[in-house]
């Protein structure tokens, strides 16, 4: 904990959602914050965790092509914005990528799984499947074998719900670092924007650039994270293009969305890697506010003009704006 006469430090870290958590707030109830903050993270990762077996979506997937489960708000309203975001992604975000997810095991695989498998998972991904009734509050699956896996929104949702918790508690300035997922509340106590650096996709704790931001969030989906290489020497990485159900290969390594909303952000860093840049670009421009950085293969850095004044590029690197 550090201190001044106008302000109060105190930062809190642990795990939670399967990654390394980091938050920070500055003020005088900073300290009730944090440990609201902390109890909320527990209480949703018990909620929207398929690995949590109490958890709505595990439930929801037990029940795959059987029935539906009362969902809490939490669940119901997450589903439901992915869903949305989904329609406005042209199928490269999807929510019932679960049976592909579980397929591939990235983290623990050594080889591609057998294509007919992949095939078979393929059929199952559908989020036109995914049944929510909004008067009931309840949801299901339509066939049996299908999932859904918030992987690629649950910790952007949940950085929305923790900055929400310390307004509550009169905190205006903090930030939250979910394994890289960075939401931050207004600027620095000294209103200075907060900076948020990019990590470099092929160097191990470098950094390719950063971006100044205040009340938003910048998260960041790239092949470097989880993967493994196959015996052709091919990076088999953990993001899955839901029209193949092989890992994405579109051109690009990493990809950064800047946006209000971190659930936005954390659906749009999926979506705009899997559909490449021309088309991510295609997408991104449905989503009003949101910017982006594209990383290619050749480790060339593209900016998009709303972050011109904002991002700052680090270790050599030039960026080209578009």
């Amino acid at each position: 904990m550090s201190s001044s006469k106008s302000t109060e430090s105190m930062e809190s870290a642990g795990k939670g959602m399967g990654t390394q958590l980091c938050h920070r707030a500055y003020g005088k109830n900073a300290a009730k914050a944090l440990e609201a903050v902390g109890a909320e993270m527990k209480r949703l990762e018990r909620l929207l965790s398929r690995f949590v077996p109490e958890s709505d979506i595990a439930k929801m997937n037990g029940l795959a092509g059987k029935g539906r489960v009362k969902l809490s708000p939490e669940a119901y309203e997450v589903l439901t914005l992915a869903r949305r975001i989904s329609d406005l992604c042209d199928g490269t975000f999807d929510v019932t990528v679960g049976p592909l997810v579980e397929l591939w095991g990235v983290t623990n695989a050594a080889a591609p799984p057998p294509f007919e498998r992949i095939k078979e998972a393929v059929s199952l991904v559908n989020d036109a499947d995914l049944v929510l009734d909004p008067a009931s509050r309840t949801g299901g699956l339509r066939r049996k074998g299908q999932s859904v896996d918030l992987g690629a929104i649950g910790k952007g949702y949940a950085s929305d719900k923790l900055l929400g918790v310390f307004r509550r508690f009169g905190v205006a300035s903090a930030f939250s670092n979910l394994g890289g997922n960075v939401a931050v509340l207004g600027a620095k106590p000294d209103g200075s924007p907060w900076r948020v650096g990019i990590r470099h996709p092929r160097r191990e704790r470098c950094l390719i650039g950063a971006i100044d931001v205040v009340d938003q969030a910048v998260i960041t989906s790239g092949d470097d994270q989880r993967y493994f290489i196959d015996a052709m020497g091919k990076r088999r990485h953990h993001l899955l293009d839901p029209a193949t159900g092989y890992p994405a290969d579109h051109g690009l390594v990493s990809v950064t969305i800047v946006a209000d909303s971190a659930a936005a952000a954390d659906a749009l860093a999926t979506a705009a890697f899997v559909a490449g840049m021309e088309r991510g670009l295609a997408i991104l421009r449905r989503f009003p506010g949101a910017e982006a950085v594209f990383v290619d293969r050749r480790l060339q850095v593209y900016v998009t003009a709303g972050l011109k004044e904002h991002f700052l590029a680090l270790e050599g690197t030039t960026a080209v704006i578009i």
